[in-house]
């Protein structure tokens, strides 16, 4: 730290310290720091004396030729021609818009500018500053557009897997490996993780479940599963790679299974999500202020990304989750507009919410190492996305965000939504026959988001894995489609009435009548038994959506959830071909 107050921080064996008062004697030492931010001893002094900008008032010339050499997601690399000096140049100060991005040394005319968002064009240039520290002139001004995640000409695939599949669903990581899913996804989201509710801080290491009724305001306060996560261990038939867990081991669960999947694939990316419709009641007071939020986003990282486990069971600990998860994903529903009963939420969460992704990508940066991606899932419902979501800035710090394409209209477990009509959950346009006020669709959903501005390329759309359900349904010269409806239709699991995964849905109504609407692009069956009456997404709809995709120049698909699929991945191999 230099006498003056200034300091820098490097990752290679030399820095340039800026901001100096001239003419000034400067004391600087340097601590080298580990990965967990642990401190080593001070290095001897070194003082330095600036120069006086009175002895040489000539600034050095324009760096030339500025041009961009390389460019990734997240970083672009720079190059000039070297500025010439009456006395000697001393380093170039490279800046992204007017916000000085990185100096370097004289002898240097490149520079790399990372923590860059993906599909973004900025705009640089390069000063050079002598030894009394004049400026020269800015050079030419160099935009590039960043690539986005997928890379050039792909398309990104993203699924969703529930931490609670291993229970009624019986769907474990292994199912990734042998259903095809892990070798066609590029990022699988493990969802979902709580807040504390007391702390507001990132929840790990507590088993409580979630209450019953979905209209308990308190239904997921305080509630999550450790044992699923990291303490339960699986059988070698649970198993990724065939081996049990060690019952005494500090990693075990769902999560010693991602590490294992990972290393199977090693293109597959893993974020954690947090949040999701019952743990999102304390994400507005997480937000809330600065300092809540560099405390939360702090916590984040260090249970999720560092890995550092609370005890629990016998397992956990510092650093035993560490390399599993790439990111993290928010799923808030929903900043300034209601989700579940009993949420907190204000007109104050659409600013928050800005400040809080700001403030991830800040802190995932600062890890440096290989970028960690920053994502969300955000509405379709324009009214929530103007309540919440601030789209000309969530995407400087989004890497991109994942739209919800489905639960358009639906009964609800407990008849508390759209009992009494039936509707198209997924529809890929507005039905021309759809009786409501307002039409839901994906085309209308993106819309919102390309009339804001926002790269297509920061755009996925979501995939059904699932149907949901009406009874008492008569047919009405539609197949039941708008038709008069008398609840929810008995579901897979008996506390979820009105939805069941693609694979049980077909498996348990053989005989159900399949309509594909060409003109709204959506697929629905009815069925004799009680008159149901289902909406979903099968090839035929995965394969017109896809193609949608892929015109409109959008970044890619994802799915909720992976374990609604077919043992043999029929829908996951149908969204991959689709977006080849």
């Amino acid at each position: 730290m230099g006498a003056a107050g200034a300091g820098a921080t490097a990752t290679t064996t030399s820095a340039t310290v800026t901001g100096l008062t001239p003419a000034t004697g400067h004391t600087f030492t340097v601590r080298a720091k580990d990965t967990r931010g642990n401190a080593g001893p001070a290095s001897p002094p070194l003082t330095v004396k600036t120069v006086d900008p009175s002895t040489d008032p000539t600034p050095p010339t324009a760096p030339g030729n500025l041009r961009s050499t390389g460019k990734t997601s997240s970083s672009v690399t720079l190059a000039w021609d070297r500025s010439t000096d009456n006395v000697g140049v001393a380093a170039y100060d490279v800046y992204r818009g007017t916000t000085l991005a990185k100096s370097v040394g004289a002898d240097t005319t490149t520079a790399t500018v990372d923590g860059l968002s993906p599909a973004t064009a900025y705009t640089f240039t390069v000063k050079a500053r002598d030894t009394a520290d004049n400026p020269s002139t800015a050079s030419n001004a160099a935009t590039v557009t960043t690539d986005d995640v997928a890379g050039p000409g792909k398309q990104l695939k993203v699924g969703y897997f529930a931490q609670w599949g291993i229970y009624g669903r019986q769907f474990f990581v292994k199912n990734l490996d042998t259903s095809g899913a892990a070798a066609r996804l590029d990022v699988l989201n493990y969802a979902f993780e709580n807040l504390d509710p007391t702390n507001l801080t990132c929840q790990a290491g507590v088993t409580k479940g979630v209450s019953s009724d979905p209209q308990d305001p308190d239904e997921g306060t305080g509630a999550g599963d450790a044992d699923a996560d990291y303490a339960r261990p699986m059988s070698a038939a649970q198993s990724v790679d065939g081996v049990a867990d060690d019952g005494w081991g500090k990693l075990r669960g769902n999560l010693n299974q991602l590490k294992k999947l990972k290393a199977k694939y090693p293109h597959l990316k893993v974020v954690v999500s947090l949040g999701g419709w019952t743990y999102s009641k304390f994400f507005s007071d997480a937000a809330a202020t600065q300092a809540s939020r560099e405390k939360f986003v702090k916590s984040c990282i260090d249970v999720w990304i560092k890995g550092n486990l609370p005890a629990y069971s016998g397992a956990g600990g510092p650093g035993t989750a560490a390399g599993i998860f790439d990111g993290i994903d928010i799923d808030w529903e929903w900043p300034g507009s209601e989700g579940h009963p009993g949420n907190h939420y204000g007109a104050q969460d659409k600013a928050d919410l800005t400040a809080l992704l700001a403030e991830f990508r800040k802190q995932l940066d600062a890890l440096g190492g290989e970028h960690r991606l920053l994502t969300a899932f955000t509405p379709a419902d324009p009214a929530k996305i103007a309540a919440g979501w601030d789209l000309s800035r969530i995407f400087d710090s989004l890497d991109y965000a994942d739209v919800q394409g489905y639960d358009f209209h639906g009964a609800g477990s407990d008849n508390s939504w759209e009992p009494g009509r039936t509707g198209h959950g997924s529809n890929l346009y507005t039905d021309a026959q759809d009786p409501y006020p307002f039409h839901f669709s994906i085309e209308n959903a993106i819309q919102a988001y390309l009339d804001a501005g926002v790269n297509p390329r920061k755009l996925t759309v979501g995939f059904p894995f699932y149907g949901r359900g009406w009874q008492s349904v008569t047919d009405g010269g539609t197949g039941g489609e708008w038709q008069d409806a008398n609840g929810a239709a008995p579901g897979q699991f008996d506390t979820e009435a009105g939805v069941r995964g693609y694979n049980n849905l077909i498996t348990t109504f053989p005989a159900m009548t399949v309509h594909h609407d060409e003109q709204s692009v959506s697929t629905y069956g009815y069925t004799g038994p009680g008159g149901q009456w289902w909406t979903f997404d099968d090839t035929w709809s995965i394969g017109k959506k896809t193609a949608w995709i892929k015109s409109k120049g959008l970044l890619g698909g994802f799915v909720w959830e992976v374990s609604g699929d077919t043992p043999n991945g029929l829908l996951m191999t149908a969204l991959a071909d689709g977006l080849k």
